[in-house]
């Protein structure tokens, strides 16, 4: 990398890093600091963590690790230790308050800079290389920002009200149900080492045959017809464990749906009520509630190889893309992604995001449960640490794809993979279905 090119890669990554501290400011500024303390839910992690782990992973990374460097004490990085700091203690920890943790993250960050001024991304250490460390930050800290969201979502009491929302294009639900994968092989995964992270490496070739998919993500309309049908009742419908866990959870319906009056749904979004979106993807259900409903519609979950074909594999070209549109970056007119919607678009708003199947929204609105548990793919190498990935693979975990309206652009392409376990609810999931065709 020359001189030039690396001033600019540099200046680059200080804009985006500036830019994705920004974010993160701005979405706690409104709460107070009982909302910042306060556990919301179990499974989620006080607000005011979340803030003190971004600023001490990027220590931890952009100090520490790649240049030897610290500024804080070893107990202050237990406390961030996510690996070692369960959510149930963290309420109990001695973490920073509002006013510490900004100061905290401001002095992390003019070191990063500091030490990005003096940086070789030219050279072979895989951790500088081509920015790859500086990039894996960025993800981080916008990966918290959708956590954060999601716990704002869990948040009781007076609601929460972002200072501005983005506009959203009307829907279009109407056109053909399902669309053809042909058969054959791709590549799947990558190779990239800019930006992909440990999970989605290598590329490596898969062979399918072909299959439907759904050109759409399944809607709070098509889902609720499998509500009232008394899909929540119908043991047949269920795997086996998902069904002990509906009836010990007295599940009958989708996380935040409730109903006022017979036929008359209503969902809770960020703490204020509004009524159901009929064509709006269906979201806040877990992989048992998504695999019920692919059987009750005569369909499946498809496989994570078959969602990244159909998003990805441009079989006139026999090329992959980056994101389900082409290589350019996400824009509005091709998802909705970047937070500030604060909610999902109707389905079939951006026929500019299409894959080349003909599938719409397969990148934002919503994450989308695959049929595949979360493992390493043939020849997978942890790198730069254990516990971003290799720790969770064979647990139990389900793979999700394409982000939603939460995610931040630079978290999201066509090679991401996200997991959690098949009960969980509280992320911004929803699914397709797909047939052998």
């Amino acid at each position: 990398m020359d001189t030039k090119s690396s001033a600019a890669l540099k200046e680059t990554i200080s804009r985006e890093l500036e830019e994705a501290r920004e974010r993160t400011r701005w979405l706690i500024s409104p709460l107070s600091e009982e909302q910042l303390t306060a556990q919301h839910d179990p499974i989620m992690s006080p607000l005011i963590w979340d803030y003190g782990h971004i600023g001490n992973y990027e220590e931890l990374w952009l100090l520490n690790r790649a240049f030897g460097r610290s500024l804080a004490d070893r107990e202050l990085y237990d406390i961030y230790d996510a690996s070692i700091t369960p959510r149930s203690e963290r309420p109990s920890l001695n973490m920073l308050g509002r006013a510490d943790a900004d100061r905290y993250l401001d002095a992390v960050r003019r070191a990063a800079l500091e030490e990005l001024r003096k940086a070789d991304l030219g050279g072979d250490d895989p951790l500088l290389g081509e920015g790859f460390v500086y990039r894996m930050v960025l993800q981080h800290e916008a990966q918290h920002n959708e956590t954060m969201l999601q716990t704002l979502q869990l948040m009781r009491g007076e609601g929460y009200r972002p200072r501005r929302m983005a506009p959203l294009p009307p829907g279009n639900p109407g056109g053909e149900e399902m669309v053809l994968v042909p058969g054959g092989a791709f590549i799947m995964g990558t190779d990239d080492r800019a930006r992909a992270l440990d999970n989605e490496r290598p590329a490596h070739e898969v062979e399918l045959p072909p299959f439907y998919i759904d050109r759409l993500p399944v809607t709070n309309r098509e889902y609720l017809g499998f509500v009232e049908d008394g899909g929540y009742r119908r043991e047949e419908l269920w795997d086996p464990e998902g069904w002990e866990w509906i009836r010990e959870e007295r599940i009958s319906a989708p996380k935040h749906w409730y109903q006022k009056e017979p036929h008359d749904w209503w969902t809770e979004c960020f703490g204020f009520d509004q009524p159901l979106r009929p064509d709006a993807p269906v979201m806040h259900v877990s992989w048992y509630e998504a695999d019920a409903y692919a059987r009750w519609a005569g369909k499946r979950l498809p496989t994570e190889a078959e969602w990244e074909k159909a998003a990805s594999w441009d079989p006139e070209e026999g090329t992959k893309r980056l994101f389900p549109w082409g290589d350019e970056p996400p824009t509005p007119e091709r998802a909705n992604l970047d937070q500030l919607a604060f909610r999902p678009a109707e389905v079939g708003a951006y026929p500019a995001g299409a894959s080349p199947c003909g599938a719409l929204g397969m990148v934002g609105d919503v994450w989308e449960w695959t049929a595949t548990e979360f493992s390493g793919y043939p020849g997978f190498e942890s790198f730069p640490y254990r516990e971003y990935s290799e720790v969770f693979f064979d647990e139990g975990y389900m793979v999700l794809r394409g982000g939603s309206f939460a995610t931040r652009p630079c978290a999201i392409r066509n090679t991401f993979r996200n997991w959690d376990f098949p009960i969980r609810r509280q992320l911004f999931v929803g699914f397709r279905c797909a047939r052998d065709a």
